[in-house]
């Protein structure tokens, strides 16, 4: 076959994807997310799936704590001016890698749990079961709510040397959102 065959071969190859795959495929996927309502308030059941990419997992292993954040605004429509948020609910964790133990370590807020693996560790923020996002005094029945939702990598508190390293680099923006119409109340 002559050299502009297989020119044309590798690039037919590429553009249809016949290339291998890549061992990994890094990011953050929402697998399950839900919002219930009842007597208590608004609350949201949410699974994702985190993968971290090669740059992230290789600077946690060598010290840098990363920070996540999943965040939940409460909305009211409202056609003659931006919808107002009703509120708001914040969960930040804080993900160490510790040598001296072998472990990793996540904080949420004063809370600290040890893992042996950092699938077990991210497990922790992939799932959130009856978190309570607003509270059934400031719901309304009448008018339309809605909940966005996301759940992200927070560069923004990672250490300032490195922040102005990564400044273009696709690994490092690991975020994912959704938004979904709040359910009317469960009728008794």
């Amino acid at each position: 076959m002559s050299r502009t065959g297989l020119g044309v071969l590798l690039v037919l190859a590429l553009a249809s994807g016949l290339t291998a795959p890549s061992a990994r495929a890094d990011g953050l996927d929402l697998t399950g997310f839900s919002l219930t309502r009842d007597e208590q308030g608004l609350l949201l059941d949410y699974t994702a799936r985190i993968e971290l990419p090669r740059a992230v997992e290789d600077a946690l292993q060598k010290g840098v704590p990363l920070y996540f954040v999943a965040q939940a605004d409460v909305l009211r429509s409202r056609w003659y001016w931006r919808d107002k948020r009703v509120t708001r609910a914040t969960r930040n964790w804080r993900l160490t890698w510790q040598p001296l133990t072998r472990h990793y370590r996540i904080n949420l807020g004063s809370v600290s749990q040890n893992y042996d693996t950092l699938s077990d560790a991210l497990g922790s923020i992939q799932r959130a079961t009856r978190w309570k996002l607003a509270d059934a005094s400031v719901l309304e029945d009448e008018t339309r709510q809605y909940v966005e939702f996301s759940l992200r990598l927070d560069t923004s508190q990672l250490p300032r040397p490195l922040q102005i390293g990564f400044g273009g680099q696709a690994a490092w923006d690991l975020a994912l959102e959704r938004t979904a119409v709040v359910p009317e109340p469960v009728a008794r």
